[in-house]
């Protein structure tokens, strides 16, 4: 079972504002990985990580729909403080969840897409690991 804990919640809500981007890894069908930031990082739940992806033609979106496994690392040297987590990346599909997504975006990222022409992508946590263990995995 995954169940994010609040420290975990709150350090990937505060990212954005707190200077430690987090960085995603994606590969597509031809296996080749591909590293990001996205600010938009953000706790959906205690099993679930979204992002708001303000440009949809980006090569993250192909990616997940080729091979939807994804991972986030976050890491703040100040806290020293850091994990990842991993899952399967997916379009939401759902007006209500874009919205829900944009709205809890830190300001400077929604000022990036101010009309709303980005879409939600929702990750369903599969395991989280810190210090090279996993301390939590789907059953």
């Amino acid at each position: 079972m995954i169940k994010l804990d609040d420290d975990m919640k709150t350090a990937i809500n505060n990212a954005f504002t707190d200077g430690v981007p987090i960085v995603w890894a994606t590969a597509g069908a031809d296996g080749q990985p591909s590293l990001g930031f996205f600010g938009t990082t953000q706790a959906f739940g205690d099993d679930k990580i979204a992002v708001w992806m303000r440009t949809p033609d980006r090569g993250f979106l192909k990616r997940i729909a080729e091979n939807p496994q994804a991972t986030m690392q976050y890491r703040n040297p100040a806290t020293r403080t850091a994990f990842q987590i991993h899952g399967e990346a997916r379009v939401a599909n759902d007006k209500a969840i874009d919205k829900q997504v944009y709205d809890n975006s830190a300001e400077a990222e929604r000022a990036s897409d101010p009309e709303m022409k980005g879409l939600a992508v929702i990750m369903d946590i599969t395991r989280i690991i810190q210090r090279g263990a996993v301390i939590q995995s789907r059953d």
